[in-house]
C-alpha cells in the first residue's frame, strides 16, 4: 500500500488486518471494521492522518497513551487491542461496537432522546470516566461522537466511551495558545483548555456535562457562529438554561449551571456527581439496587441443569444435551412466577448470588470482562427475568470477543444435578478436576473441528461440585481454540 493512500479499500491489509469497511472519518483519521489477522473477532481500526502520523513527537506520546489506555478495563470504555505504525501511518486497534455514536442519535432529532435516555447514556459514559479518572487519566476529548452506543433489544443501550489514548496524545502535544488550534472539540471544550490552564478530570466533567445540555435539548451549549465566538462564550457566557429551549423540569438548569461551571472547583467534582445530580432533577434517579429474599431452608443455589446453547453465528453452532424434564406432569412443564423488583433479576437472582464475581449484579450492569446478560429459555428465546421455566433458569450472556463470546449459565430450580460430559460434537482437547478455593468441579476443554474466521474455535464446559454451586453447569464459547479460552479466561475467571 503506497504511503500517501488516504483511504483503504475492503479486502486490503493493513497491519495484518483485513479491511471490511469505513465506519467513520474525522479530522484525526479513518475508522475501518477490520478482521483479527488471527481471532475470529473484528475490531475497530483507526489509521491516524499523515499530519499526525508524520509528527514524532505526537508519534511517542500516541504510541505511550495508547498503552495507557490498554490498561482500562471497564465495561463502560472501549477496549484498546493494540497499536503501531504500518506504511508511515499510526494505527490503533480497538474493540468493535456495533451501533452508532451520540451525534448520529442526536442527528435524529430529539425526540429519538427522551430524558430517561439521555440520563441512561451520560451515567453509564460516567461511570467509565470516573473508572479512566481513578486511574489517572483524562480523555479531553468528551463529546457525544466519542461516546457508541449499541442497541440490545429489550436493554438499554449499551454505552462506551472511545477514544481515550488518541486525546490524550493529541493533547500533550498541543499548543493551545497557537492560532486556530483547540485541544479539545471546541463546543465541550471546557474553559482551562481552551486558555493554556491546568487541566484535570473536571475538565470532562463540564465535556460529559455539555453533552448532556445537548442531548437533552439537540443543541450545543454554547454553539456560535465561528470558532472564535464559541470560545469567547465558553470563557464568558453564562451556561443557557436547558429548561427554557426544551420541555424539562426546572431543575435541570441548576445541574447544567454547575456543571458548566467556569471555575473548576464549583464544578461537580466527578461525573458520577453529575449523573446523579441530572437523574434526580429529572425525575429518572436510577433503579436501587435490590436482592430479592429467597424462601428459608431453600439450598443457597440449585444449579445445573445442562448446558445449552444451539446456533450461533448460523452453522457456527453449539449444541450441548439436555435432558428432557416434565416438572408440570402429563399437562407440559411448569413456569413459576416471582416478582422481581425493578432492574433485579427476579427469579434468577440466586444465580447471581451464586457467581458474584462472574454475573452483573443488575440486568443494567456488567459482569467480569463487560458480561451483559439475558434470561432466556434452553433455546436462547428471551424471557421474563420473574418466569421459571421447565424447573431451569438459564442466563445467557455476551462477552467482549477477547476471548470470550459467550457464557451461559444453566441453574436447576428443582435441586436436580443433570447429566454432565463432553460434547459429542466437538474435539476434546481436556478433561480434568479443578480445585480452587472457592470450590471444585470438573472442565472439560472442546475444540470446534469448523473453526474459521467467523466460526468460534472453543468451548469449556464447567460443574461444580461444592455444595453451594452442586446444580451448576456453566459453557463458555469463544476464543481461537480450546486451549486458548482456557489459557486467557478460565486460568483468570472469577469462579
Amino acid at each position: 500500500m503506497p504511503e500517501f493512500a488516504e483511504s483503504l479499500t475492503p479486502g486490503t491489509l493493513f497491519a495484518g488486518y483485513r479491511i471490511e469497511r469505513v465506519i467513520g472519518r474525522g479530522g484525526m483519521g479513518t475508522v475501518y471494521v477490520a478482521a483479527h489477522p488471527r481471532l475470529p473477532r473484528y475490531d475497530a481500526l483507526k489509521v491516524l492522518s499523515a499530519q499526525h502520523s508524520s509528527d514524532a513527537e505526537f508519534r511517542a506520546r500516541f504510541i505511550r497513551e495508547a498503552e495507557l489506555a490498554a490498561r482500562l478495563d471497564h465495561p463502560n470504555i472501549v477496549g484498546v487491542h493494540d497499536r503501531g505504525i504500518e506504511h508511515g501511518r499510526l494505527w490503533i486497534a480497538m474493540q468493535f461496537v456495533d451501533g452508532i455514536d451520540a451525534a448520529a442519535l442526536i442527528r435524529r432529532g430529539i425526540g429519538e432522546v427522551p430524558p430517561g435516555r439521555a440520563v441512561h447514556i451520560v451515567g453509564a459514559a460516567a461511570r467509565g470516566l470516573d473508572h479512566a479518572h481513578r486511574a489517572g487519566m483524562v480523555h479531553r476529548d468528551v463529546k457525544p461522537a466519542n461516546i457508541l452506543l449499541e442497541s440490545i433489544p429489550g436493554q438499554p443501550d449499551r454505552v462506551s466511551i472511545a477514544d481515550f489514548g488518541i486525546a490524550r496524545a493529541a493533547a500533550a502535544t498541543t499548543a493551545l495558545t497557537q492560532v486556530g488550534t483547540v485541544l479539545a472539540t471546541v463546543g465541550y471544550a471546557a474553559p482551562e483548555q481552551l486558555t493554556a490552564g491546568t487541566v484535570d478530570h473536571r475538565a470532562d466533567v463540564y465535556a460529559l456535562g455539555c453533552t448532556l445540555y445537548e442531548l437533552l435539548t439537540g443543541a450545543k451549549p454554547f454553539a456560535r457562529a465561528t470558532v472564535e465566538a464559541t470560545i469567547q462564550a465558553h470563557l464568558r457566557d453564562r451556561p443557557p438554561r436547558p429548561a427554557s429551549v426544551a420541555h424539562l423540569p426546572s431543575a435541570i438548569d441548576s445541574v447544567i449551571a454547575r456543571a458548566l461551571a467556569k471555575d473548576p472547583a464549583r464544578r461537580y467534582q466527578s461525573c458520577g456527581e453529575l449523573a446523579s445530580a441530572a437523574a434526580a432533577a429529572l425525575g429518572i434517579a436510577p433503579a436501587p439496587e435490590v436482592r430479592v429474599p429467597r424462601p428459608a431452608g431453600r439450598r443457597a443455589v440449585a444449579l445445573g441443569a445442562a448446558a445449552l446453547v444451539a446456533a450461533l453465528l448460523g452453522a457456527a453452532a453449539y449444541a450441548l444435551p439436555l435432558r428432557d424434564r416434565e416438572a408440570g406432569g402429563p399437562n407440559g412443564p411448569a413456569t413459576t412466577t416471582t416478582a422481581a423488583a425493578p432492574n433485579s433479576w427476579g427469579a434468577h437472582e440466586y444465580m447471581v448470588d451464586a457467581f458474584p464475581g462472574l454475573l452483573p449484579r443488575t440486568q443494567t450492569d456488567s459482569g467480569y470482562q463487560g458480561l451483559r446478560c439475558t434470561a432466556v429459555d434452553g433455546d436462547l428465546r428471551p424471557v421474563e427475568v420473574n418466569q421459571s421455566r421447565d424447573s431451569v433458569n438459564w442466563l445467557s450472556c455476551n462477552g467482549d470477543r477477547d476471548p470470550v463470546w459467550r457464557v451461559v449459565v444453566a441453574c436447576s430450580t428443582a435441586s436436580v444435578a443433570d447429566d454432565f460430559g463432553p460434547n459429542p460434537s466437538q474435539l476434546v482437547v481436556a478433561d480434568e478436576r479443578w480445585q480452587r478455593p472457592s470450590g471444585n468441579g470438573r472442565i472439560i476443554v472442546h475444540d470446534n473441528p469448523e473453526a474459521s474466521a467467523d466460526r468460534l474455535g472453543g468451548q469449556l464446559k464447567l460443574q461444580f461440585d461444592d455444595e453451594v454451586r452442586k446444580f451448576c453447569n456453566i459453557t463458555v464459547m469463544g476464543g481461537n481454540s480450546g486451549r486458548d479460552l482456557y489459557d486467557r479466561w478460565w486460568l483468570d475467571a472469577p469462579l
